[in-house]
C-alpha cells in the first residue's frame, strides 16, 4: 500500500459496511426464529397430513438459510471492523508522521520520502550542514544503516527526516500486512451458488470462524476482555458492558466462550451455542463420511454351519465378527452425531404438543460431550428445574436425558397453574462412563460441582421476571452425587431437591443439603439396585443415602420399576416430581413413615 492510499483511506466506511452486514445478520436471525418459533409452530398445532409435513420440513430448511446468512454476514461485519480497526491504527501513525514532519518544516514527497532542509551549527570552514532526502526503506538491515547515517550527521533535521519516514514506512507495512491478510479472509466468506446449506457449507463455516478469530486477534484482544475466572455476576456485568458491536463481534469470533458464559441472558447463550452446533455438526459429518469411505462395510451374514455335524444350515444366516467389530466402531465414529442429531429433533419438536421453544445453554464436542438444553426460557420463567443425570451420560446418548426433562415440562405445565415453567438438562461435567469401573469414585462429583454450581447461581443472575424463580434440582444415580458434594462444599442455589435412584450424595441428612428444610425429596422405586449397591462408597457418615429413614427426606412413592423409570409417561413417580418443580409440595404423595415396631410383629 503507498502513501497517497493509505492517506485518501476512510477506515469509517469498512465500519459502516460493517454496521450494514451486521444488520442484514440480525435481520436473518429475527426471520429464523420467526420460522421456527412462529410459523412452523402454528403449522404444528393447526395443520395435519402430509403436505402440512412436507411444508413444516421445508420450513425447517428456510431456518437453516437463514442461520447460514446470520452467521456469515456476522463473520463479514467482525472481519470489516478487524480490517478498519488495524487501518485506522496505521493510519493514526501515518497522520502523526506526517504532522511531526510539516511542524519541523520537512517536506513529505509523494513516495513517502522526506527532503530536509540544511541545518544545523557551521562547520570549520563556515558552511552550514547540507540537506537531503530520506527515502522509506522496508529493509531491516537498510533501515538501520539509514538511521545510523542520520545519527552521525550534524544536521539535527536529517535525524528528525528519519525518525519520520521510519514511523511513515512502518505505517505503510501495516497497513499493506493487514490488507494482504484480511482480503483473502473476506473472499472466503463467501457462499456456494446453490440454495442448500449442507454440511459441507457447515464444515466451511467452521473454517471462516476459526479464520476470522485466528486473523481479528489483535482486534479482540483491544475489546474488553471477559473477567478471568469471573463468577456468573461479574461475567453479566462485562457482558453488559459491552456495546452492540462487541456483543457481536464476541459471538462471531468466541461463540464457544460467549456460550459457556453462566451469567449471560440464556437467548445470547443459546445463539452462540447453536452456531457452535452447526459448524460442529458439519466437520462431525464430514469426518464420518471419511471414516466410511475409509471402512468399507465388510460381508455382515455368512452361513451357519452346526460345529458337531459340519452341515450346512441352509437358510439360517448368522453375523460376521468382523461386521460386529466394524459396526461397534461405525457408532462410536457415529456418536457425537447422534448426540447433536438428538438436539436438533428438539428443535425440530417446538411446538408440538404445546412444547416451547428450546434453548441450548451449553455445548461442546470435547472429550465425551456437554449439552445443557433447556425447554422454554429460564430467565422469565417462574418456576425452573435443572436435572443431573448420572453414571454413562454423554453427548452421545443425550436424547433420553432430554426427553425425561420434555416429560417434566409436560407434567408440570399441567399442574402450574398459568404459571411458565422452564426444565433444563444439564450434562455439563464428565460422568463416570462405567458403573463398575466408575461410578464407585467420588471425584466425577468433586470435580462437577463447582460447574452445577456456577450454572445455577448464573440461572438466578440471568432472571429477568417479576420475581425470583423458583428453582428445583432433580438428580438422578450418580447424579444425585454430584448434587450432594455441591452442596457440601460450597452453596447450591436452589429451593428443592429431588433424588432419583441415589447410590448416595456424600452427606448423611437432607439438612446439610443447602436449602430449605422439608425441599428435600427422595424417589426410590422397587427392583431399583443403586441405592443399597452406592451406599458403601458414595453414601455419607454409617453409609447413609437418602433412602434411610434417617436421612429426613421426603420419601415420595413411586409406581415405576428398577432404575431408569422414574420419568416414564402418567406415571405417579413423574407427577411428584412435577409437582415439587410447580411449589405444590404439600400434594406429593408420601410413602407410609416406616412402623418401628415391625420386626416384633
Amino acid at each position: 500500500m503507498d502513501l497517497a492510499t493509505l492517506k485518501a483511506l476512510k477506515p469509517t466506511e469498512y465500519s459502516e459496511a460493517a454496521d450494514g452486514y451486521r444488520s442484514t445478520s440480525d435481520k436473518a436471525s429475527a426471520a429464523k426464529d420467526r420460522i421456527e418459533t412462529q410459523i412452523a409452530v402454528a403449522m404444528r398445532e393447526s395443520l395435519k397430513g402430509e403436505a402440512a409435513d412436507a411444508a413444516v420440513v421445508q420450513l425447517t430448511e428456510l431456518g437453516k438459510n437463514f442461520h447460514y446468512i446470520q452467521l456469515e454476514c456476522g463473520l463479514v461485519s467482525t472481519a470489516l471492523e478487524a480490517f478498519a480497526y488495524e487501518m485506522e491504527a496505521a493510519k493514526r501513525k501515518l497522520d502523526a508522521a506526517i504532522e511531526d514532519a510539516h511542524a519541523a518544516k520537512l517536506t513529505v514527497n509523494s513516495d513517502g520520502s522526506i527532503t530536509y532542509p540544511p541545518g544545523g551549527q557551521k562547520t570549520e570552514d563556515g558552511k552550514v550542514p547540507e540537506g537531503g532526502t530520506v527515502t522509506g526503506l522496508t529493509d531491516d538491515t537498510a533501515s538501520a544503516v539509514g538511521r545510523q547515517a542520520a545519527n552521525f550527521d550534524p544536521n539535527p533535521n536529517h535525524r528528525l527526516a528519519q525518525d519520520c519516514v521510519d514511523r511513515i514506512a512502518t505505517a505503510l507495512k501495516e497497513a499493506t500486512e493487514a490488507d494482504e491478510k484480511w482480503a483473502p479472509k473476506l473472499r472466503a466468506l463467501k457462499a456456494d451458488d446453490d440454495l442448500t446449506v449442507s454440511d459441507r457449507d457447515w464444515a466451511d463455516a467452521s473454517s471462516d470462524t476459526s479464520g476470522v478469530r485466528d486473523a481479528g486477534k489483535k482486534y479482540l484482544d483491544s475489546l474488553p476482555q471477559p473477567p478471568k475466572d469471573g463468577s456468573p455476576q461479574d461475567n453479566a456485568a462485562w457482558w453488559k458492558g459491552l456495546s452492540a458491536e462487541e456483543q457481536a463481534a464476541w459471538v462471531s469470533m468466541r461463540p464457544d466462550a460467549v456460550g459457556a458464559f453462566d451469567g449471560l441472558p440464556s437467548t445470547v447463550r443459546d445463539e452462540a451455542n447453536r452456531m457452535v452446533l452447526a459448524e460442529d455438526h458439519g466437520v462431525a459429518q464430514g469426518q464420518y463420511d471419511a471414516w466410511l469411505k475409509n471402512h468399507p462395510e465388510p460381508e455382515r451374514f455368512q452361513t451357519y454351519i452346526d460345529p458337531y455335524t459340519g452341515t450346512v444350515m441352509k437358510g439360517v444366516n448368522v453375523e460376521t465378527q468382523a461386521w460386529k467389530d466394524w459396526e461397534e466402531a461405525r457408532k462410536n465414529a457415529h456418536k457425537s452425531l447422534d448426540g447433536m442429531n438428538a438436539i436438533q429433533t428438539r428443535f425440530d419438536a417446538t411446538g408440538k404438543n404445546g412444547l416451547p421453544e428450546a434453548y441450548l445453554l451449553g455445548f461442546s464436542t470435547e472429550g465425551d460431550g456437554r449439552a445443557i438444553i433447556a425447554n422454554g426460557n429460564p430467565d422469565t420463567a417462574d418456576h425452573q428445574a435443572v436435572y443431573v443425570p448420572g453414571t454413562t451420560s454423554e453427548l452421545g446418548n443425550i436424547d433420553g436425558n432430554i426427553n425425561r426433562m420434555v416429560n417434566v415440562w409436560h407434567e408440570a405445565d399441567a399442574k402450574a397453574g398459568g404459571q411458565s415453567v422452564s426444565t433444563i438438562t444439564w450434562l455439563g461435567y464428565d460422568a463416570p462412563d462405567s458403573v463398575v469401573k466408575d461410578a464407585p469414585f467420588e471425584h466425577y462429583a468433586y470435580d462437577g460441582a463447582p460447574a452445577l454450581r456456577n450454572f445455577m447461581d448464573g440461572l438466578d443472575v440471568s432472571h429477568s421476571g417479576d420475581s425470583p424463580a423458583h428453582t428445583t434440582v432433580i438428580a438422578h444415580s450418580y447424579g444425585t452425587t454430584l448434587v450432594g458434594a455441591a452442596a457440601e462444599t460450597g452453596h447450591l442455589n436452589a429451593d428443592d431437591i429431588v433424588f432419583a435412584g441415589s447410590p448416595g450424595v456424600k452427606v448423611s441428612g437432607a439438612d446439610e443439603l443447602d436449602v430449605p428444610k422439608g425441599h428435600v425429596w427422595n424417589e426410590e422405586a422397587d427392583g431399583d439396585p443403586v441405592p443399597d449397591i452406592g451406599r458403601y462408597g458414595l453414601g455419607g457418615d454409617r453409609f447413609i443415602i437418602p433412602s434411610d429413614p434417617g436421612f429426613g427426606a421426603n420419601q415420595m412413592t413411586t409406581d415405576t420399576e428398577g432404575h431408569s423409570g422414574y420419568w416414564d409417561d402418567n406415571s405417579q413417580s413423574l407427577l411428584n416430581q412435577a409437582l415439587v418443580v410447580v411449589g405444590k409440595g404439600d400434594n406429593v404423595a408420601l410413602k407410609p413413615p416406616p412402623d418401628p415396631w415391625a420386626h416384633v410383629k
